[in-house]
C-alpha cells in the first residue's frame, strides 16, 4: 500500500493546493491497526490504493519505513491535520461538514470548532448513528445540499474508509478525510497525550492506560501482529 513521504507542514499545503484548484481529494491517515485491517479487508486495501494522499499516523509505519530501508520524515497524525485545515478553513472561507460520531459529541465539536476559529463556516454535522440503505443516502444528500467543501468523518475504520469508497462522488466536496476518534478530542470529551508522550510514538500505550477494556486489542493484539507482517516482508526482502 502507498504511503507519502511528506512531513506534517508539506501534507497541509498539498492538500491546500488540491482544495484550491479543486482537484476531488481523499486522505487517508494509517496506523498499525488499520494496516492489520487492511491485510484482512479487501474492500478497503483497494480504497487506500487508491486514495490521494496516505499519511504516517503512529508510530508504526515510521518503524516499518526504517526497517525497510525507506524515508519518511515524521508522522502526520489524523486529528492534527483536521484542526490544521479546519483553521484554513476558517481563514480560506471553505465551508465544512462534520459526519459522525455521537449525537451529543458531534454537536459540541461544532461548538468547540466554531468558537476556536471564529468565522468557520459550518455548512452542517450529522452524527453517526445511521444505517446502510435509505438512512444512509439521507445522510449523504444532506451533505451534498450542505454545499459543502470539506468533509471530515468519524465512524471509525473500516466504515469510515468504506462509506466515502461508496459515496465520495456523489457527496459534492473537495476534501475528505477520514479522523476516526477526531471530534471526540475536538469536543474535549477525549483527553490527548502529553506532546512528550507522542512524540517518543507512546500514544497508543497512553490510551491504553486510560481505556484497557477498549484498547488493548487494538495497542496490544494489533501491534503484534503488525510487527509480525513487517518482520515477514522484511525477511523475505533480504532473502
Amino acid at each position: 500500500m502507498p504511503l507519502d513521504a511528506l512531513t506534517f507542514d508539506e501534507t497541509v499545503r498539498c492538500i491546500v493546493r488540491r482544495v484550491e484548484r479543486g482537484e476531488p481529494t481523499v486522505q487517508v491517515s494509517m496506523n498499525a491497526a488499520k494496516y492489520v485491517r487492511a491485510a484482512e479487508n479487501p474492500a478497503l486495501r483497494s480504497f487506500i490504493r487508491r486514495a490521494d494522499i496516505v499519511s504516517p499516523d503512529g508510530a508504526g509505519p515510521l518503524l516499518a519505513a526504517r526497517r525497510l530501508g525507506l524515508h519518511v520524515p515524521e508522522r502526520v497524525p489524523g486529528v492534527d491535520l483536521m484542526m490544521a485545515l479546519l483553521a484554513v478553513a476558517a481563514t480560506r472561507g471553505w465551508s465544512v461538514f462534520l459526519l459522525g460520531a455521537r449525537p451529543e459529541v458531534v454537536e459540541r465539536a461544532v461548538t468547540q470548532a466554531r468558537r476556536r476559529w471564529p468565522g468557520l463556516a459550518v455548512a452542517g454535522y450529522h452524527h453517526g448513528y445511521f444505517r446502510e440503505g435509505e438512512e444512509e443516502s439521507a445522510v449523504v444528500e444532506r451533505v451534498r445540499a450542505s454545499g459543502a467543501r470539506m468533509l471530515f468523518v468519524a465512524l471509525g475504520t473500516p466504515r469510515q474508509e468504506l462509506f466515502l469508497d461508496r459515496w465520495f462522488a456523489h457527496l459534492g466536496v473537495t476534501y475528505a478525510q477520514g479522523v476516526g476518534g477526531g471530534f471526540d478530542v475536538l469536543a474535549g470529551v477525549a483527553r490527548r497525550a502529553p506532546t512528550w508522550v507522542q512524540r517518543a510514538g507512546l500514544e497508543g500505550v497512553y490510551r491504553l492506560l486510560l481505556e484497557p477494556r477498549k484498547r488493548w486489542r487494538r495497542v496490544i493484539v494489533d501491534n503484534a501482529r503488525f510487527l509480525a507482517m513487517v518482520w515477514r516482508v522484511a525477511h523475505n526482502s533480504s532473502a
